[in-house]
């Protein structure tokens, strides 16, 4: 299993650059949103990114969508909010996702998920985080001042 990639604060990352390209979606806590989800992502297709990159991160961003859905929001109602933002730039992406559930410690599930006897994989709890962290360079999940959490993945290129 790979070590846990950690930024020293990814939310603080310092960058003068504009997004060449970013989007924004507002969502409410459905699983069949998703379909909603990839029509968005489709924004970002090749030729805009490299297809593994863009296979890679469409596959994260639908794994962090639905654990914000089936974990962050599981005793909330439905209309609660997920918003999602993607921002491209010269040589990285950024996918952020908002939930406003409890929040959690990603790195000590990741470490625990890591430890135990068997392969996560095999498990059907904690494989996307799994996936997640495989798929990305930076991966990070706060707590934030307005309440809701963030979840960031960076994928450099």
């Amino acid at each position: 299993m790979a070590h846990l990639k950690k930024t020293r604060n990814p939310f603080r990352f310092m960058h003068n650059e504009k997004p060449l390209k970013q989007s924004h979606l507002r969502l409410e806590t459905d699983l069949k949103a998703v379909e909603e989800v990839l029509q968005w992502f489709e924004q970002f297709a090749p030729p805009l990114l490299p297809e593994q990159l863009w296979q890679k991160s469409q596959i994260a961003l639908v794994e962090g969508f639905t654990n914000a859905v089936r974990h962050a929001h599981r005793n909330l109602p439905q209309t609660t909010v997920i918003e999602i933002e993607l921002q491209l730039f010269t040589d990285y992406l950024e996918i952020r996702i908002w939930d406003q559930g409890q929040p959690f410690d990603l790195y000590a599930k990741l470490e625990s998920l890591c430890r135990e006897d068997c392969d996560p994989l095999d498990k059907e709890g904690g494989r996307g985080l799994i996936f997640i962290q495989q798929l990305t360079d930076e991966l990070s999940y706060q707590r934030l001042d307005d309440q809701r959490n963030c979840l960031l993945m960076r994928k450099w290129f």
